[in-house]
């Protein structure tokens, strides 16, 4: 399947579709596709209502297999006039590699605050070229080693057919695993040497829509490493349009383990 298809989802039966991608270049489907899919599943599920995602919690609960379409079951938890809640289970013939939740509401005013606003970095232009698919631009900007702090910038090219909250979805799983190697990287040492000796893999994520995102457009996602307990390492980042805006709030725990050495 095409990269501008990555989004693109067949009914199969009742609120069921079925999805694929292509391989991620560490192997496996990549967990941002799955999540984005999964809300994909939900929404198409609310049919002519025009509630928008505001949250989604989801479980990485197997690695997913390329080679094989993802099968999206979707739960109607709850119609309601001012929310509409919906599970998705992802599955594969190994059984559930995803389990999702997310909840929709209808746009209302009132007013738009935030205590944090947009760091005081570099734009795009400044960062370095380091995206791994041909969907998405990610100009990366320096960072110091054992802070745990990454400040990327991440945008889907003009010809993705992608946008709105399920774009941004697949974007959301990119960046956490690089501030926790950031933290744990201490100064002086080389990233790449801790890459080959650790093996990282998302447990479970969290996203929390403010406004909403245009996909094609640069969007800042400052992030931080504050805590690793045993294997387990969590990462919160903020999301901010170019214009300053704090559009999205992402959680992120990762298990990091290091990697076994034949002989």
């Amino acid at each position: 399947m095409p990269d501008a298809d990555i989004l693109h989802l067949e009914p199969h039966g009742v609120d069921t579709y079925v999805g694929s991608g292509p391989q991620y270049p560490w192997g496996g489907l990549y967990g941002g596709q799955i999540i984005a899919q999964a809300l994909r599943a939900a929404t198409l599920s609310l049919g002519d209502d025009a509630k928008v995602p505001h949250s989604l919690r989801a479980y990485f609960i197997r690695p997913g297999d390329h080679d094989e379409p993802v099968r999206y079951e979707v739960d109607r938890l709850r119609n309601g006039k001012s929310f509409s809640t919906r599970r998705v289970v992802a599955r594969q013939a190994i059984g559930a590699i995803l389990n999702l939740e997310a909840s929709f509401t209808a746009p209302t005013g009132g007013p738009s605050l935030t205590r944090r606003p947009m760091p005081d970095v570099a734009g795009p232009d400044a960062g370095r070229d380091d995206a791994w698919t041909d969907l998405f631009e990610r100009r990366v900007l320096p960072m110091e080693l054992g802070t745990g702090q990454v400040h990327e910038w991440l945008r889907f090219r003009d010809d993705a057919d992608a946008d709105g909250a399920t774009a941004f979805a697949f974007l959301s799983d990119d960046v956490p695993t690089d501030a926790v190697r950031c933290f744990l990287t201490r100064p002086g040492d080389d990233m790449e040497l801790f890459d080959q000796g650790h093996f990282m893999v998302s447990l479970d994520h969290t996203v929390w829509f403010h406004e909403p995102v245009e996909a094609h457009e640069w969007h800042l996602h400052a992030f931080s490493c504050d805590r690793v307990v045993g294997d387990r390492a969590l990462t919160n980042g903020l999301v901010y349009a170019a214009d300053g805006r704090h559009v999205a709030t992402i959680a992120q725990e990762v298990l990091v383990r290091r990697r076994r050495r034949d002989g």
